[in-house]
């Protein structure tokens, strides 16, 4: 099993030939290597490689584009990706039509996916494969290499001031987060591929690769079936037949018989990337890769556990691409619906609960208010989060109104209303707007 037979090969529902292909050998000579690739895995690409990577395909390719989008507190740039068939896609076209957008490295400490998104991107920028630009003809493909670059420097989870990215996406304190919120807000994809790693727990939780959907109820319920779709019949299967056990994530089994035996991660908590992009329409999912040594050759010879690792991101990406290429339009059917739903202004708000916890009397509003009324103070607070999230409000009074009546309906509460976990501010429920 090689880098390049498992990089971007999308396996059909038989197993057929490949969707997505990486270019063919006499190519590879020709195009960037990652510092992953040209070590055998001895070691992670650095960052001035991925930059000189990133510039090479910018420059080479017509149809990849390279955005400098954000920049992290020690001045890190926060790159985004656009790849198209023949040229960038732009924010516009992304918003209107199918995408997906890959975000590697939320945690700093969790490099096997960034070493995969970054052979993806120069695979797609490089490819002559007909079904390849016959799919980016379709969908626009949008990746950040390095969501957070001073995390990654430092080899650590969080970022330079030491917080958790992938628990910031509903306060929006950090500049990652931020501008990732900026990207959904603009770009609208359809489909979220987070990429991470985790640690084991023998021998209730050791699968080579785990996944997990959105589990936040306000999630519309097309958006997680596609999820959980994009889980259990592409991704985990694509790993699967590449060679690697998988699981779903947060759930111990016990070894014999396969059964649930506890939960101890991935609930429904909005402010973690799955469930935002959930509640914000997009059909997202968490891709985690086991880190440890599986056996005593990975123990001896660190490249072999780094390459594995790797390599089980890749084979995620291969169900991630045959999902969108299978389902384009399911998936655009969901989240455009989705979309609209708000508008209509019904239906219970959960502030709480998860798809496997229902929500208690107390976490369910049955009966949501019209809107919330924010003070010109309170307004003045929260307005640059409210608008990266792309939530609506307008002037009243002496105030601000923030109507439920929007796309964004089931976000507002989660933001305004004192009851939600990790609200901005607590403003007064309306009852007329």
């Amino acid at each position: 099993m090689t880098p390049r037979a498992l990089a971007l090969g999308v396996l059909g529902a038989a197993l057929t030939a490949p969707l997505l292909v990486a270019p063919a050998a006499a190519d590879v000579r020709e195009t960037p290597r990652t510092g992953f690739e040209r070590s055998g895995g001895a070691r992670w690409t650095t960052q001035p490689e991925e930059q000189e990577l990133l510039a090479r395909v910018d420059r080479d390719s017509p149809r990849v584009a390279v955005d400098r989008v954000g920049t992290t507190r020690r001045g890190r740039p926060l790159q985004l990706v656009r790849i198209g068939a023949t040229t960038p896609p732009t924010a516009a076209r992304t918003a209107r039509g199918n995408s997906v957008l890959l975000l590697c490295t939320q945690h700093g400490d969790e490099p096997s996916g960034r070493e995969a998104c970054l052979s993806t991107v120069r695979d797609l920028a490089y490819t002559k494969d007909r079904r390849t630009l016959r799919f980016l003809e379709r969908t626009s493909v949008l990746v950040v290499p390095t969501v957070n670059p001073d995390g990654r420097a430092a080899g650590t989870r969080g970022n330079a001031d030491g917080t958790d990215i992938n628990r910031d996406h509903i306060a929006l304190r950090t500049a990652e987060a931020r501008t990732v919120a900026a990207l959904l807000r603009d770009y609208r994809p359809d489909t979220i591929h987070d990429l991470h790693e985790y640690g084991p727990t023998p021998p209730y939780y050791v699968k080579d690769l785990l996944a997990l959907w959105p589990r936040n109820l306000n999630t519309a319920a097309a958006v997680q079936d596609e999820a959980r779709t994009l889980s259990e019949r592409y991704v985990r299967p694509s790993a699967a037949a590449a060679g690697f056990s998988t699981g779903i994530y947060g759930i111990w089994t016990d070894p014999v018989t396969g059964e649930p035996v506890r939960q101890v991660a991935g609930d429904g908590q909005e402010r973690i990337l799955r469930n935002t992009a959930g509640i914000k329409h997009s059909v997202g999912l968490l891709a985690e890769t086991r880190t440890d040594p599986l056996t005593e050759e990975e123990k001896a010879d660190p490249a072999l556990n780094n390459r594995r690792r790797v390599h089980s991101q890749q084979a995620a990406l291969t169900g991630l691409f045959d999902f969108v290429d299978q389902r384009r339009t399911r998936i655009e059917a969901a989240t455009g619906l989705a979309r609209l739903a708000g508008y209509a202004d019904r239906g219970p708000v959960y502030l709480g609960g998860a798809d496997n916890d229902p929500a208690t009397p107390e976490e369910t509003l049955e009966d949501p208010p019209c809107g919330y009324r924010l003070t010109r103070g309170q307004y003045a607070e929260v307005a640059d989060e409210l608008e990266l999230h792309g939530v609506r409000s307008r002037a009243d009074g002496d105030g601000v109104l923030v109507p439920l009546r929007q796309s964004l309906r089931d976000l507002v509460p989660l933001l305004l209303d004192e009851r939600a976990a990790y609200h901005l501010t607590a403003a007064d429920p309306a009852n007329t707007c």
